[in-house]
């Protein structure tokens, strides 16, 4: 599952995927914009059939959290 996470990262980011380590914070290392959040939790959304609540994308910065958020679901 993480390593799926860091695929859609790198594909929405075109960062390569070796340069995502699992606690890299998307918006401050890797420069996503807030524009950039919601086109990659619209990604994980549909990959993972989950939902993420608006006022929680905020928390998951890292493909670790996204990864334990996606577990609870």
């Amino acid at each position: 599952m993480l390593e799926k996470i860091k695929e859609i990262l790198a594909e929405q980011l075109d960062v390569e995927i070796c340069e995502i380590k699992d606690n890299s914070d998307i918006q401050e290392e890797l420069g996503a914009d807030s524009l950039d959040v919601m086109d990659i939790m619209t990604e994980i959304e549909e990959e993972f059939n989950i939902e993420v609540e608006d006022e929680i994308i905020e928390t998951l910065r890292t493909p670790i959290k996204i990864e334990e958020y996606i577990k609870t679901k």
